[in-house]
């Protein structure tokens, strides 16, 4: 199963390849105040995606500190409860 994922990967990548050789030719970008950038399209594409899944695992952030914290809160309370009953039950005396 590895084997065949790995294989998977590797085609997919010579596809990748393959089309960013093909679609090298260079693109203008411009920005505000006459600013302008000449790349090849894909490291233009690449840098695209490269900033989309940067700026959305940043959306993301704030909800997942939330969570973390709200884990710990609810851990250290079943941490205390567990020492609670612990504390309350007698040992066990079947054994003899």
């Amino acid at each position: 199963m590895n084997a065949l994922l790995w294989l998977l990967r590797g085609v997919l990548f010579v596809i990748l390849l393959g089309l960013a050789i093909k679609n090298s030719g260079d693109v203008e970008l411009r920005f505000f105040f006459d600013a302008h950038w000449q790349a090849p399209l894909s490291l233009a594409l690449l840098i695209a995606l490269v900033s989309g899944v940067v700026l959305g695992l940043l959306a993301l952030l704030p909800q997942l500190v939330r969570q973390r914290r709200r884990i710990a809160g609810l851990q250290r309370q079943l941490d205390r409860h567990d020492r609670q009953t612990a504390a309350v039950q007698p040992p066990d005396r079947t054994a003899g």
